[in-house]
């Protein structure tokens, strides 16, 4: 990973993701509130060309790769559209390939229920799929089967707790560059031109989904373990197929904890060395369906009060 601008992606009025790279700030571009290829495509336009600038004038380090991370709820196809339609990023970046991470958990229902999850899979080079370690072999088998239907190309790797060699994520070829038939016909989108008449983008995918929401809260008092999981515990309980993902960093009697999770799997609670910035207040940011920000801060403003 020598030699390598991050850009993370944020979908929540809350950064936390970027708190959790031990790289400097400056080698960090931070995309907050929307998805880099769908709600603010026009910032990684700018972001790259940002970037290369700065690297040109030696304001930051000498990269040769950038690797770009978006949320999960991401369309890949407008981004590659933007790789390969944009002059100035097509003469300074080559696509390497798309990675997408599969949940062998919850992907059948996240395949039946969520258009983003099968655009993902059908542009992807590789696929990582995780969490094989919580389902058993039969329904992985079937999902592998199931992946391989929809995108027979791709590479189809098992990870669990995010243990890979980076060697694995690079080199992946250029057969994304460019979005082929197969693809388009998959997706079911139509090739338009922009007002202009020259670059080409894909109109039909850029779709709204109002029943997904974003639920960004914060709280300036620390917790006690057992009054937050408890509420967790109520919250996954009551609502957790709706719980597309939840990260946060938590104050927790002080200490920083580190909670995620997808629907009702949630991964250990990882405590920090040390806080990663001035700001010690719990932040935590819920991407759900059709559940509202103020509920869910309703149910952890009880358990504060009464712990």
């Amino acid at each position: 990973m020598n030699k390598v601008a991050l850009v993370i992606n944020e979908l929540g009025e809350i950064g936390i993701d970027h708190d959790l790279i031990t790289v400097s700030s400056e080698n960090v571009t931070l995309l907050a509130n929307g998805c880099i290829c769908c709600s603010v495509r026009t910032d990684i336009q700018e972001t790259l060309r940002d970037l290369f600038a700065r690297r040109q004038v030696g304001e930051v380090f000498d990269f040769d790769r950038v690797i770009i991370e978006t949320t999960g709820l991401a369309d890949p196809a407008p981004l590659l559209q933007t790789l390969t339609s944009d002059t100035l990023l097509e003469a300074r970046f080559r696509l390497d390939g798309v990675v997408t991470l599969v949940d062998a958990v919850n992907a059948q229902n996240q395949l039946s229920d969520i258009p983003e999850a099968l655009q993902q899979i059908a542009l992807a080079d590789q696929i990582l799929l995780t969490k094989t370690d919580l389902t058993d072999e039969a329904s992985i088998a079937q999902l592998q089967a199931e992946l391989h239907s929809i995108n027979p190309d791709a590479k189809i790797e098992r990870v669990i707790n995010g243990q890979i060699e980076p060697n694995q994520l690079i080199n992946l070829g250029l057969g994304s560059t460019k979005l082929d038939l197969r693809s388009l016909t998959f997706l079911n989108s139509i090739l338009e031109k922009d007002e202009e008449g020259e670059a080409p983008y894909l109109g039909s995918l850029l779709k709204k989904h109002p029943h997904i929401k974003t639920a960004s809260i914060s709280f300036k008092e620390p917790f006690t373990w057992q009054a937050f999981s408890s509420a967790l515990d109520l919250l996954v309980s009551l609502r957790g197929p709706d719980l597309l993902r939840v990260k946060g960093i938590v104050n927790v009697e002080g200490k920083p904890m580190v909670i995620q999770g997808v629907q009702h799997i949630f991964h250990n609670p990882v405590t920090l060395e040390a806080w990663p910035s001035e700001n010690h207040d719990s932040r935590i940011v819920f991407i759900t369906r059709n559940l509202s920000a103020q509920a869910i801060s309703n149910l952890f403003s009880t358990v504060k009060d009464i712990q």
